[in-house]
């Protein structure tokens, strides 16, 4: 089993969009978990809304701590946006880590509709994020880390 984490600081919005989307889409034999390293304690329902309306399963997911982990993770990947200002977590167990920044939408302003707005780009950016890494082939970690390394950095640069 294949263990990704998806870091951020609340653990409520981007964070829960990316394990529930990975979740949907991976192969047997990966499985995403999120966390955040202060946990809002709640999931946005903006984001459940999102998912819902995608077919995305969304019991069981909830805010926890990255103290709280289920698995050990063999891949973090941090999805605040820290270009914004905000703090992002640092996971210093020695595996491989990526940055894959994406605006909070918790932060949208505006009508509902561009809130809304706001919560499906982050969603659409995240799912093509992991559709490039689900396209990745599998063994690419084992056989060359450095390109590994590198493919994970470059997904962090896509957007939908």
């Amino acid at each position: 089993m294949t263990n990704i984490l998806f870091l951020c600081t609340g653990n409520s919005c981007r964070s829960i969009l990316a394990e529930a989307t990975f979740n949907a889409l991976a192969p047997a034999g990966m499985r995403a978990m999120s966390a955040g390293s202060q946990p809002a304690g709640y999931v946005h329902p903006r984001s459940l809304a999102v998912l819902e309306r995608e077919g995305i399963a969304t019991t069981g997911y909830h805010s926890k701590s990255w103290d709280a982990l289920p698995a050990t993770p063999d891949i973090v990947i941090t999805v605040c946006a820290s270009a914004a200002g905000e703090t992002c977590p640092l996971y210093l167990a020695p595996v491989p880590r990526a940055h894959w920044g994406v605006d909070d939408p918790a932060k949208a302003t505006g009508t509902d509709a561009e809130i809304d707005a706001a919560f499906d780009t982050a969603y659409r950016i995240l799912r093509t994020r992991i559709e490039a890494f689900l396209a990745l082939p599998a063994d690419l970690a084992q056989q060359d880390p450095a390109a590994f390394r590198a493919a994970l950095e470059r997904i962090g640069t896509l957007n939908a």
